[in-house]
């Protein structure tokens, strides 16, 4: 590849490409006023050059991430990057990008239907479902938009629907206190369980917490950051969404196991408190639930658990989405099933207005 200025005071472009039939060619160009926009001209075509619908999947796949790396957050495209390497590239990898078709995506989807979460043991969720196949959606939209694919085969493909049957756990006020009960050998794990459970936080939120973040004095947590571990190494980083920070009021019996456990370790104030990752909670949540005699969830269902314990404590939608980092509008849609239904109110409060 190479830009060069010529005789008459302008600049061209020679770049070998690889066409879609797999051979080097070669291109020329010339005729641009600037250095810049010869540079820019060589850009663009390689791209186009070496995405093509004539591809294979897998090869577009790295023409999609060279795209996409640069606009994103690096947590961001790691999560995108581990569904699309585990769900999407071992069925498409090898077939030629635009000979996909809707039935080689509906073929792929029931497959993912019968898959089972190691974790949990469980069938994944949907929202889990709708998630991976955004994904690949998300792909073969980038092909239509800037690699000349004629249409994206999704659009005629249903996705994961909320309509189809799926388990969704949480625990009881109960089952926590049985679970809470099993794992108090341990302070770490009995101590961040309790804060998952009374405050609702997430577990990335969690594990960025520092004793920093606890305000004894007005008895509140402030959430601010998130953890991650990216490439074998710890990353903190801000929150999910900017509705994520946020000032969550705690119990007073909570301030006091924090306390607690604060006291009994030598954390500066802007160390981690909880100086472990995500499977860390996964293995504790295992031990703990099978020790309690409990069902099993997943840690992030401790969060559905925290909602459904707010509805019985008598709080509404609004109130709950402040505490959770949501609009109103998305805790009604995400935990719609923990609200009773109120149908049967309204018909009554109807019947007393009725010949009136």
């Amino acid at each position: 590849m190479a830009v060069s200025k010529t005789n008459d005071g302008k600049w061209e472009v020679q770049c070998w490409y690889k066409a879609s039939d797999g051979r080097r060619r070669k291109r020329h160009k010339r005729g641009f006023t600037t250095k810049t926009a010869a540079r820019k001209w060589e850009r663009d075509f390689l791209r186009k050059a070496e995405g093509s619908p004539k591809m294979s999947f897998g090869r577009f796949y790295e023409v999609y991430k060279a795209d996409r790396i640069p606009q994103l957050k690096l947590n961001t495209w790691l999560t995108k990057e581990t569904i699309i390497k585990k769900k999407i590239l071992p069925y498409f990898g090898d077939m030629e990008l635009g000979e996909i078709t809707a039935r080689d995506i509906i073929a792929w989807q029931n497959g993912l239907y019968e898959e089972t979460n190691p974790k949990t043991g469980q069938p994944y969720t949907m929202t889990y479902l709708r998630t991976v196949t955004n994904q690949l959606s998300a792909i073969l939209n980038h092909a239509v938009k800037f690699y000349g694919l004629k249409e994206n085969p999704y659009k005629s493909v249903d996705r994961p629907s909320k309509k189809q049957p799926v388990t969704v756990g949480f625990w009881t006020k109960d089952e926590y206190l049985r679970f809470s009960d099993a794992i108090m050998d341990r302070p770490l794990s009995f101590t961040a369980f309790e804060v998952l459970y009374y405050t609702g936080i997430r577990e990335g939120e969690l594990l960025a917490l520092t004793p920093s973040d606890f305000d004894f004095d007005r008895m509140v947590l402030h959430i601010t950051k998130s953890y991650q571990r990216l490439r074998g190494e710890d990353v903190v980083t801000g929150p999910k969404t900017p509705k994520s920070v946020r000032t969550i009021a705690i119990p007073n019996f909570l301030a006091a196991e924090v306390k607690e456990y604060l006291s009994g370790n030598s954390f500066g104030p802007n160390d981690r408190m909880f100086p472990v990752n995500k499977s860390y909670l996964y293995r504790e949540m295992r031990r703990g639930s099978k020790a309690a005699g409990v069902k099993t969830i997943r840690v992030h269902d401790l969060r559905r658990s925290h909602v459904s314990l707010l509805i019985d404590l008598g709080f509404n939608a609004l109130a709950i989405a402040d505490r959770m980092g949501h609009e109103a509008v998305d805790i009604t849609y995400r935990y719609a099933d923990l609200f009773p239904s109120v149908q049967a109110d309204m018909a009554r409060a109807l019947e007393n207005l009725g010949g009136k």
